[in-house]
């Protein structure tokens, strides 16, 4: 391990299509919008990208194809100061990508097409071995093929390294990742998956899912959305931070800024409660942000 902490960031890029409209159309309906843009996106590059925006040193490791989104989604980690050399370029794949329609409060739905971020697997950590060697904490995502997700953990923690995953999209987690995990954040949907007990988008409600997660866990996190953030340990340690009042503008990528912030702070060193209060402050300033406003 090296004095200086190290990020890594193990997991999806995507080109993303954002569409603004008054409303997100319902089944057989077609709704006009008012302006579309393009967009760096997957939750891993997104995380890499508020990750190295607190100065912490942070790379990627992920996969996307030689064609013009790959090239757009590189260009925008190096402008970010990510380390994208364990980028992998892949011809024989299409880059991932997704459309994400907003209505006019700001929420969104999506559609992701996964493409070269299903390749990733042990090639890619034996490429990065001597990254991963050196990183502090890494960060994984549910983007990318749970085999991958379990190898990249592997290295790192025979290194002497932690893993934070941030299990979304929902999905079941395997005995062997979870059994690498350092850390887990989750919001109330993916919690009430894993828990299996219904999960309540309150403040107490987030903390009683955590609390049982944490028999699985050594450390959780559960965000509520606007209600805040909740924190349990395996040792019995709680937190819960109130959610911060802001006009909200859009909430798109507001969990990938609040996990990318609370990976550096907590490979800066910080307490769990001093990196929860800087995460949760950073992703309320996102939201209150307007998508074309964002850098």
């Amino acid at each position: 391990m090296t004095s200086s902490p190290v990020v890594t960031v193990f997991g999806s890029l995507h080109y993303d299509i954002a569409v603004m409209g008054p409303a997100r159309p319902r089944k057989g309906e077609t709704v006009t919008g008012t302006s579309w843009h393009p967009k760096s996106g997957g939750k891993g590059g997104n995380q890499a990208v508020s990750s190295a925006r607190t100065g912490v040193a942070t790379a990627m490791i992920g996969a996307v194809a030689d064609d013009d989104f790959g090239r757009f989604l590189i260009a925008n980690l190096d402008r970010k100061n990510v380390d994208h050399t364990f980028v992998r370029r892949d011809a024989a794949q299409s880059t991932g990508m997704s459309v994400a329609i907003f209505d006019a409060e700001g929420d969104y739905g999506a559609v992701i097409v996964s493409g070269s971020n299903l390749t990733l697997g042990d090639g890619d950590v034996a490429t990065a071995q001597d990254l991963l060697n050196r990183t502090t904490l890494l960060v994984l995502q549910s983007e990318v093929p749970d085999a991958a997700n379990i190898a990249a953990a592997r290295a790192v923690k025979q290194a002497g390294g932690r893993v934070l995953i941030n299990a979304a999209p929902a999905r079941p987690l395997s005995g062997e990742l979870q059994s690498l995990i350092d850390i887990i954040v989750v919001n109330a949907i993916e919690a009430e998956m894993l828990a299996g007990v219904p999960v309540v988008e309150t403040l107490d409600g987030a903390l009683e899912a955590a609390k049982t997660l944490a028999n699985v866990f050594p450390e959780v996190v559960v965000t509520a959305g606007g209600a805040g953030v909740a924190f349990a340990s395996r040792d019995g340690d709680e937190i819960l931070i109130a959610a911060m009042k802001v006009e909200v503008e859009s909430t798109h990528g507001a969990g990938d800024e609040f996990i990318g912030v609370l990976a550096a702070e907590i490979a800066f060193g910080k307490t769990m409660n001093a990196a929860l209060q800087k995460a949760n402050m950073d992703a309320a300033k996102l939201v209150s942000t307007p998508e074309k406003d964002r850098v």
